[in-house]
């Protein structure tokens, strides 16, 4: 069986997509043959943006995932922009499809990138939030954080979310707000409450080895 990491974030927007991209070619790289899945895509008018974008990629750079379609990637895609809860309305959300959807795509890859929708504390079905998903598909997760004014209280909670549920995690800052001011605003507090700050920029390849040692 692959190794399956799970790429959460703090919020909707923080750049879960560019991260699994990042990793993506961080695999390329090391010669590691990467696959990708995002079971529930929402606010899709024409197409799966992300899912596109995340099934092209990988295609480039594993042959074994050019016979997937993006049905196979983005099980379920639903029109409102919403948490998946809400998205959905009268659809179902079969949570053994989608483990089913992930043995498929796993035998074709060492390691499958599993991208949730928005948050860890979104709901996907009553009583099973995005968080859940990680225990559910059995992976190890990647928090992705922002680096905007704000971030540390999102961090922090985020954080606090995933030991609650005494998950082994690792997590990392996404750089692309508030470039300029993130090392005088937010990285002083980081720097001395966290024992290591990893900057998926410029530490990609670190983030890639822990999640997979």
């Amino acid at each position: 069986m692959a190794t399956r990491v799970f790429i959460t974030a703090t919020n909707t927007g923080i750049g879960k997509t560019f991260s699994t991209l990042t990793l993506l070619y961080e695999c390329k790289k090391a010669g590691i043959k990467a696959g990708v899945f995002k079971p529930i895509e929402t606010g899709v008018i024409d197409k799966p943006e992300d899912g596109t974008k995340l099934l092209r990629k990988c295609q480039e750079f594993n042959n074994s995932f050019r016979k997937f379609m993006i049905k196979d990637i983005v099980p379920y895609r639903f029109s409102l922009p919403a948490a998946p809860y809400v998205a959905k309305k009268d659809n179902k959300i079969d949570i053994e499809l989608l483990l089913e959807k992930a043995k498929i795509l796993e035998k074709e890859c060492d390691i499958l990138f599993i991208e949730g929708a928005g948050g860890l504390m979104v709901p996907v079905i009553k009583d099973v939030f995005m968080i859940d998903f990680i225990n559910i598909f059995e992976a190890k997760p990647l928090l992705v954080t922002p680096s905007r004014l704000g971030c540390i209280n999102d961090t922090l909670l985020s954080i606090q979310a995933l030991k609650d549920k005494n998950l082994d995690f690792e997590w990392c800052v996404n750089l692309y707000e508030d470039k300029e001011s993130f090392y005088e605003i937010t990285y002083p507090f980081y720097n001395d409450y966290f024992s290591e700050i990893l900057i998926l920029q410029k530490d990609a390849n670190k983030i890639l080895k822990k999640l997979i040692n």
